[in-house]
């Protein structure tokens, strides 16, 4: 993919942009191995200064800066506009938090024959970041902001389709006091990453992106014994039980499946729902989903955006006609509208079977198949029966079957009566092929830093 911005309401190239050359690679690494240097002999109060202040950038950017993520892949403004608020938040909350996060941990001295005994988090120094174009400052973010105040540097490969939102990500720290090189973007391409993580300059790298690129860089810092933290895709299930709100459920349902134009990791993908409410769920879902507004994604009043990509658009649409060509129910959308742009519907599907793609693959865009289930029983299965594991929504008034349903579904999160969203205040992250390791929390923060045993004994 050629790194350009390129507006999905209308397919037009915008600006084209050219991949750094090695010897400006080079530079950068040298830069950020320096600037580590720098960066972990400042002290916790330094960086949260920072951190603080790159918070104060973001807000006072937030209108251009959420115009400029709307036209490069396509969320609706009032979308971007809170992603750029909600990084502001997570730089604060780590700014607050980070130091209680890596104090060192006190250990039984005198069990272990020591005056002094204990654990300490250390940064390990410069970390590669591959990052996705679907929410393009909020998955960086989820990375920098722990990352930096660890006093680790980060060094950030973005997607090639929202470049001008990278190189804006790449000054914002510097911008905001950390030392020169502390966190640089590299416009390079997907071909250039391999010789990036190999070199022994990167310590680390975590990914957001497809299955396929996460075995590729696991792969790779594998041969090296580098660590890595993978979140990939998702298929979440939306478990529907007879206790629920069904009204609620329906409501939920609809933002869950469409937010960010349906191009979420953690968006609600398959609709479980017991045959004693189907009928009830299904209406008023079909009904939410068909009143969305399709349009521009800069003007007021649009809810669901373009898609942002061709490809994209050609995916998710490959996937609802193989469905309905080997007998799924169309409720309703499934059609892309004429004209330009990359836009799809959004779009209900029923009477979905194994033997169709999208029982098996993630659909990234606003397209829900819903399935009818007999039983607690069926619904678990069913929802574990998919290679990912990421999120679970689950919908239910029963303080037992709450319960059950935290330890059956297999998923790095469970949100009952709610829909999964990512918080600094919680550890994100999935299990099967949805990737391993945790971002944000205390968890995130920790995942990149040596984990030392210190033991001191007494003076003779």
């Amino acid at each position: 993919m050629a790194i350009a911005t390129t507006n999905p309401a209308t397919g037009e190239v915008i600006k084209e942009f050219d991949p750094m050359p090695a010897e400006q690679i080079d530079a950068a690494l040298a830069r950020s191995v320096s600037a580590f240097r720098a960066l972990r002999a400042t002290t916790f109060a330094q960086r949260a200064a920072w951190l603080c202040r790159a918070a104060e950038l973001l807000e006072a950017d937030q209108n251009d800066l959420a115009a400029l993520v709307t036209l490069e892949m396509g969320k609706i403004l009032p979308a971007a506009r809170a992603e750029v608020l909600k990084c502001a938040a997570a730089c604060r909350f780590y700014a607050e938090h980070a130091e209680g996060f890596l104090a060192d941990e006190q250990a039984d001295a005198g069990a272990v024959g020591a005056a002094r005994a204990y654990a300490r988090y250390q940064p390990l120094g410069p970390v590669l970041a591959i990052m996705p174009w679907n929410f393009p400052l909020w998955q960086a973010m989820r990375f920098a902001a722990p990352a930096l105040m660890a006093g680790n540097t980060g060094l950030l490969k973005h997607a090639s389709n929202v470049p001008q939102t990278a190189l804006y990500l790449g000054e914002l720290f510097t911008r905001a006091g950390f030392p020169a090189g502390a966190f640089q973007t590299l416009l390079i391409g997907s071909e250039a990453v391999a010789d990036v993580l190999s070199d022994p300059r990167v310590r680390a790298a975590t990914l957001t992106g497809s299955e396929a690129a996460g075995r590729a860089v696991a792969a790779r810092a594998g041969q090296a014994l580098k660590k890595t933290v993978l979140e990939l895709g998702g298929s979440d299930p939306f478990v529907v039980l007879p206790s629920a709100d069904v009204d609620r459920a329906a409501q939920v349902a609809t933002t869950a499946r469409c937010q960010n134009n349906g191009q979420s990791c953690i968006a609600a993908k398959r609709f479980i729902v017991h045959t004693d409410v189907y009928d009830a769920f299904v209406d008023r879902f079909v009904a939410h989903m068909s009143g969305l507004r399709v349009g521009d994604p800069a003007a007021a009043g649009t809810d669901v955006g373009p898609l942002a990509t061709r490809q994209g658009r050609s995916d998710v649409d490959a996937l609802v006609r193989d469905a309905v060509g080997r007998g799924a129910t169309l409720r309703c959308g499934g059609e892309p509208p004429a004209g330009p742009g990359w836009f799809y519907p959004p779009t209900v599907l029923t009477d979905v079977t194994a033997e169709m793609r999208m029982f098996a693959e993630e659909v990234f865009g606003p397209v829900a198949a819903v399935y009818r289930v007999d039983s607690y029983r069926e619904a678990v299965a069913l929802a574990n029966a998919t290679p990912f594991g990421l999120g679970a929504n689950a919908w239910t008034s029963d303080p037992a079957e709450q319960e059950r349903l935290i330890t059956d579904l297999e998923a790095g999160a469970v949100f009952v009566n709610g829909m999964v969203t990512s918080y600094p205040q919680l550890p994100f992250g999935g299990i099967k092929d949805s990737g391993y390791g945790r971002e944000l929390s205390a968890a995130g923060i920790r995942e990149f830093c040596n984990l030392k045993t210190v033991w001191v004994g007494a003076p003779s």
